[in-house]
């Protein structure tokens, strides 16, 4: 039986796995950290803000180019109501009209980009703030249908100029709890690399995919393989290696600061699994995310954020129980009005009651076996005179 059973384990683990990886691409060959869009079967993707200039009948010209990937959202949306004294009122209004009308661009790149064949794609540049609300701003700007890929971009880890990766998890429940998708990540090596470091304390933001920004030739000693095995696309080419004289590929109907990446893939492969939006594969049992509690007038006033204590396998219940714990204590315990009561011996509250009550129930059941036991010997004993 017991090898009936290791067997069955075996077989289950090996349908998640292929559940797991069905939509993803395949792990990425040496040959693809060297060099790939050198290979002519290799799809290419464009990804571009409001400001690159694009020929589109010249772009259409190269078969090789199988995605167009917009800027979206851009931290936080501006006021759109304006208020003040007269520079700071003319500087709310011109915020909001850029805005505007880089919205209204991206819809029309959206159009001429489907109906040239090219699949579509947005991002959203992080910033500090309120993540939530950036999720929203977000899905509000590109209004991704089921066949668009989403990626946030986090430039650095550094959460004085850009989103931290605390908030970037929130960001991405955010964009799955309103679409069912999940984006991809666009990050250079360095942050990919402590993501991957550290991915028991960022569970999302290290099983998406991977969108990898290194303008190297070659990138197999620095990529983070401890956690991704292959990159979805790799960024390998931008303004900062691409100038007049020499470009690792020239995109026609481009300038020279556009963004080219490479799939590991052919164009048909790479159609087949856009836009991405799932989870990779992880090695991990499961994945764990805790809500914790948040102070009811913080909550009302909208102040808080919902919080989540991550929990890594092996599953250590004493970490959990002091996450909540710490958590109940300065949402709710903290809020209560400090009331001078006499000394109790129930110092730390109800749980501590309750505890005791446990206990003198225990005693109580443990008195009545033993008195049950003593009766029972003593019965026997008169029986046997």
């Amino acid at each position: 039986m017991r090898g009936l059973a290791s067997k069955l384990q075996r077989l289950a683990l090996a349908a998640l796995t292929a559940a797991w990886t069905f939509h993803l691409p395949a792990a990425s060959h040496a040959s693809d950290f060297s060099e790939p869009w050198k290979k002519v079967d290799r799809a290419l993707v464009i990804d571009a803000y409001e400001y690159n200039s694009i020929d589109w009948q010249k772009l259409s010209g190269d078969k090789r180019i199988v995605g167009f990937i917009n800027k979206a959202s851009d931290g936080l949306a501006p006021p759109y109501s304006c208020s003040g004294e007269e520079t700071a009122y003319k500087l709310c209004k011109a915020l909001w009209k850029r805005h505007a009308v880089a919205r209204e661009l991206f819809h029309t790149r959206k159009v001429v980009a489907k109906a040239l064949g090219l699949k579509w794609g947005a991002y959203h540049l992080a910033r500090p703030g309120n993540p939530i609300e950036q999720a929203d701003n977000f899905l509000d700007f590109a209004e991704p249908g089921p066949d668009d890929l989403m990626a946030i971009d986090i430039e650095e880890n550094d959460p004085a100029k850009w989103m931290s990766l605390e908030d970037a998890e929130l960001f991405v429940r955010r964009i799955f709890q309103r679409t069912g998708r999940y984006p991809i990540l666009y990050t250079n090596g360095t942050t990919s690399r402590y993501i991957a470091d550290n991915r028991y304390r960022y569970r999302l933001l290290s099983r998406l995919p991977l969108w990898y920004a290194r303008y190297k030739p070659e990138i197999g000693i620095h990529f983070p393989k401890g956690n991704w095995q292959g990159y979805s696309l790799w960024q390998f080419s931008a303004q900062a290696n691409c100038g007049i004289r020499r470009c690792p590929y020239r995109v026609a109907g481009t300038p020279n600061d556009i963004d080219v990446n490479v799939a590991p893939m052919d164009a048909d492969g790479l159609r087949k699994i856009w836009p991405f939006g799932q989870l990779i594969e992880t090695t991990d049992d499961f994945m764990l995310n805790v809500p914790l509690p948040i102070a009811r007038d913080q909550g009302l006033k909208g102040e808080s954020r919902i919080a989540y204590a991550s929990v890594a396998y092996p599953v250590r219940l004493d970490l959990l129980a002091e996450a909540f714990r710490a958590s109940w204590n300065n949402a709710v315990v903290a809020t209560l009005p400090t009331v001078k009561a006499p000394a109790s011996r129930y110092a730390n509250g109800m749980a501590e009651y309750i505890a005791s009550r446990l206990d003198q129930r225990a005693r109580e059941i443990r008195k009545v076996e033993l008195d049950t036991v003593s009766t029972a010997s003593t019965e026997l004993d008169s029986a046997g005179r």
